[in-house]
């Protein structure tokens, strides 16, 4: 290969500077259990501009440097430092996933099978041209899979697998999941569907309602209506949900989403408890698309649980006979069931443009965006 190699990479500076920048790099060798990926498609995720931003306030950002190698410039608040100090002075790498083909390949046989082939990837620093990867780290795609097609092949769809296992194994039988328009909510919603499980979709727009009604959605609540906490609370009755995954994170909604639970399991107690019920009422928070604090009113007895979800762990928990069947199934069902929609294409140097960040940077629903290194 006679390419070069460039990394879109992340950086925090002593002097409460973030900088996001394009950096040349070499193009690794693989070793006995590696392949090399050039990378053609790799999406933004929420997740990837926790890393990418850090804890910046992106509305002091300013663009520097030249067409092909923008600059990206920001404040960090002195307040913020201390929490990111340990990333001071390091250039960390950006992207979580990505797909592309297999252009060399270590001696293991495992490794050899994968040359010439597309293959979606987890593991970090997608946004660049070419990556090393250890192969179990990687996913075969089928016969007549793009790598656009197979770019989001980890994050959103083990995410969403791992909810509904999460939700059999922890006992529960229904879920309640809030931005549920999202990309991932779309997913979690065919995924429902398909296997016969009701899920209770909040979101705070009647066009979002509207959109996942169409999706074939029969339980969506809006958390912008007067009467949202009746509504939410009339489908945990229908549905018997006690499981809930939150995107949100910051204000009320994962006390709201507590306190109708326990009206609805409540609902037929024929004796007085300060307690409350016993069943246990559960709601994990999966992000931070609102970084105040969680409020919890205290209205929802005492059997419940509000805890952090993150994809690994729960995989970690869940154990590796099913994670290797969340894998099958996705590659198998990756233009259906977990299928992404990007409104917008950029290359890497596209990604390092205001008028870009300003987009994808709002995480706003129907505002997807795909990075296409090759570009």
């Amino acid at each position: 290969m006679t390419d070069t190699n460039i990394e879109l990479t992340s950086t925090i500076s002593e002097d409460n500077k973030l900088e996001l920048a394009l950096r040349e790099i070499e193009i690794p060798q693989p070793g006995e259990n590696q392949v090399v990926i050039r990378i053609e498609a790799a999406p933004i995720n929420p997740s990837d501009l926790g890393v990418m931003f850090s804890a910046a306030d992106m509305t002091t950002a300013s663009q520097s440097g030249s067409a092909d190698r923008p600059v990206i410039s920001a404040d960090v608040p002195p307040k913020f430092m201390g929490a990111v100090k340990k990333r001071v002075g390091k250039s960390i790498p950006v992207g979580n996933e990505g797909a592309g083909t297999v252009v060399a390949a270590g001696s293991s046989a495992a490794a050899q099978s994968l040359l010439g082939k597309t293959v979606a990837f987890i593991g970090g620093g997608s946004y660049r041209k070419y990556l090393c990867a250890n192969i179990q780290s990687c996913l075969e795609l089928e016969p007549g899979t793009t790598a656009a097609e197979g770019a989001s092949s980890f994050v959103n769809p083990l995410t969403a697998l791992a909810m509904v296992e999460t939700m059999r194994a922890e006992g529960h039988k229904a879920i309640v999941h809030a931005a549920a328009a999202s990309n991932l909510g779309q997913m979690l919603n065919r995924i429902c569907i398909a296997d016969g499980i009701d899920l209770v979709n909040i979101v705070r727009k009647p066009e979002q309602e509207a959109l996942l009604r169409d999706m074939g959605a029969k339980y969506v609540v809006n958390s912008s209506s007067d009467s949202f906490m009746a509504d939410l609370t009339e489908a945990l009755i229908e549905t018997g949900a006690t499981i809930a995954f939150d995107p949100i994170g910051g204000g009320r909604l994962a006390s709201d989403i507590l306190t109708c639970m326990e009206a609805a399991v409540s609902r037929n107690m024929t004796e007085y408890s300060v307690y409350g019920s016993d069943i246990y009422k559960q709601v994990y928070i999966y992000g931070g698309l609102d970084r105040g604090p969680i409020t919890l009113n205290r209205s929802f007895g005492f059997a419940w649980g509000v805890n952090g979800f993150l994809l690994f762990n729960a995989l970690g928990k869940l154990g590796k006979d099913t994670a290797a069947a969340m894998r099958k199934r996705i590659a198998a069902e990756i233009k259906t069931t977990f299928a992404s929609h990007y409104t917008h294409e950029v290359s890497l140097a596209g990604a390092l443009q205001l008028d870009a960040i300003s987009v994808y940077g709002k995480q706003a629903t129907g505002e997807k965006f795909l990075i296409k290194p090759q570009s």
